[in-house]
């Protein structure tokens, strides 16, 4: 008898899952999934590699389209002023947009977040090209670039978005998003320098000379544009097409390497959710996060107080500090240093944490921005000062992403059955950004007519040569001190992190826990 009872629970023991006679190894399962987790230094690179698209054409796009129009495509100024404010708003409207979108889309083989990457990447180089596509015809010239800019923005929101929303999905352990975020900002940066470095070097020539008698500068140029041989204008029309046919292949083949070389990965608790949640109580939800929202408005002063800069740059090396030859090395020296320090900021916000980094990294700019507006116009000087305004640079490019993950983290456990918020959190900070853009935009181009701005001169006015070194030197420094007391209410500190990544990785455990007890229990439960 006592056999028979042996054998029968011998048979018993062979029908059953390995899960359920292995329940006593939970631990092992747990540094196992810690390991599947952890990222090679391939896939960071990989995902990392997918940030430069956007930052290439937004580069190219930001410091050259105006001209381009003026002078290549020969629209009127009115109506380029048209295109590019009516295609910087329309850029910010679509963030939310796409974020609504993306939050409504299933979850696929590819995964939520990788099919509008793939998808919007042949339309969105087809509309950049095109851009850069001067049309034979004169009438309807403004309503081609006007369409074709808007358009582009919209397929570029369409990448971009997603592939921001995707640090939330490359893995679960705080340290290694982190790490592929410091990556992701090396490489982006790099990207910075590499649309400035091609746009300039190939169609360095389209930029049309000072004129000396601004009074007569009407004059002057329609005679240049008369004795000007359709030859040449043709020739700087080509040169401009090579830049974008370049460009273009580079955002293809960024494309491909993130698409190949990053697997999107879904949080164990959410598989478990049936229904999405709609997208405006998410807005509602998110907006009413009060370490997003505080998040949000430090980072809002100190982006318009580094747009400001960014916006007058040239104007500023031109016109008050007299290098007008000067602008793209200076630039280059600005992202060189930025791309070089990056590593070091993220190896200072592990070390010291990330609200440290906040306040050392941007107001390392306060000093050398004043020593701007007090010094003479000195060569040397300003390398040193570009060099210098780099390090800032890096930590403001960096940080953001860094630290909206956390803030992610927060609302996860406050709000632990809401899932499909990731893309609201980063379109909304997208969008918040580019308002700033545009404000900047405004308040200097503003600020430079009042003065009386002269258009093309070889020299400008008094009045506008000190805007621009109050625009590029006093008006950052008050942004950024007001964006840096901001950050003082915000709550997220290492000691909350790393309460909240304890906090987090219990709620896994126990939903990957629960999954594996619910299968079990009914296989178990089948057998018997």
């Amino acid at each position: 008898m006592a056999k028979g009872e042996g054998a029968e629970s011998g048979s018993a023991a062979g029908l059953l899952p390995t899960g359920i006679l292995q329940a006593g190894e939970r631990p092992v399962q747990v540094k196992e999934s810690k390991k599947k987790n952890q990222l090679s230094i391939c896939n960071k690179l990989c995902y990392a590699v997918g940030g430069a698209p956007y930052q290439v054409t937004g580069c190219a796009l930001g410091f050259f389209l105006q001209i381009y129009l003026l002078d290549v495509a020969q629209v009127d100024p009115f109506s380029a002023s048209i295109i590019l404010f009516v295609g910087r708003a329309w850029d910010a409207i679509t963030d939310p947009l796409v974020g609504f979108c993306i939050s409504k889309s299933p979850w696929t083989r590819l995964g939520r977040l990788m099919p509008w990457i793939i998808f919007s990447t042949p339309l969105a180089i087809i509309a950049y090209f095109l851009i850069w596509f001067v049309p034979d015809f004169q009438q309807g010239q403004t309503l081609w670039y006007l369409l074709f800019y808007c358009l582009f923005e919209t397929l570029v929101t369409c990448f971009h978005v997603p592939y921001s929303a995707l640090t939330m999905f490359i893995s679960t352990e705080q340290s290694e998003r982190d790490s592929a975020t410091a990556y992701r900002m090396t490489v982006e940066v790099l990207g910075t320098v590499l649309g400035t470095a091609i746009q300039g070097q190939i169609v360095g020539q389209a930029h049309t000379p000072c004129v000396q008698d601004t009074n007569a500068s009407t004059v002057a140029l329609e005679g240049a544009n008369r004795t000007q041989s359709a030859t040449s204008l043709r020739e700087t029309q080509n040169a401009y097409l090579l830049a974008a046919g370049v460009i273009a292949s580079i955002y293809v083949i960024c494309a491909v390497i993130l698409t190949l070389g990053v697997r999107e990965q879904r949080e164990p608790y959410e598989t478990q959710q049936a229904k999405a949640m709609p997208f405006f109580r998410g807005i509602r939800l998110v907006m009413s996060h009060g370490p997003y929202i505080k998040l949000i408005a430090g980072f809002l002063f100190t982006s318009l107080a580094f747009m400001l800069v960014e916006g007058n740059f040239a104007l500023f090396c031109t016109y008050t500090l007299g290098f007008r030859n000067e602008f793209q090395n200076l630039l280059l020296a600005i992202m060189f240093s930025a791309t070089v320090t990056i590593p070091i900021w993220q190896w200072f916000l592990t070390r010291f944490g990330k609200k440290m980094a906040v306040y050392i990294g941007i107001s390392s700019a306060v000093p050398f921005l004043i020593l701007v507006a007090l010094m003479e116009s000195n060569l040397i000087v300003t390398y040193v000062v570009a060099v210098a305004a780099g390090i800032s640079v890096a930590a403001a490019f960096l940080l953001p992403w860094s630290m909206l993950p956390d803030v992610i983290d927060d609302f996860h456990l406050k709000q632990p059955h809401i899932h499909g918020t990731e893309p609201i959190f980063f379109s909304f900070y997208v969008f918040f950004t580019k308002f700033a853009s545009g404000v900047s935009l405004g308040i200097s181009t503003l600020s430079l007519d009042f003065t009386g701005y002269q258009t093309r001169g070889c020299s400008q006015p008094a009045p506008v040569k000190f805007t621009l070194k109050m625009l590029v030197t006093m008006a950052p420094i008050v942004l950024i001190l007001i964006g840096l007391l901001l950050f003082k209410l915000y709550p997220i500190d290492e000691e909350k992190r790393r309460q909240n990544k304890k906090a987090l990785q219990a709620l896994r455990e126990e939903a990957s826990s629960s999954g594996c007890s619910d299968t079990d229990s009914t296989e178990l439960a089948r057998i018997l």
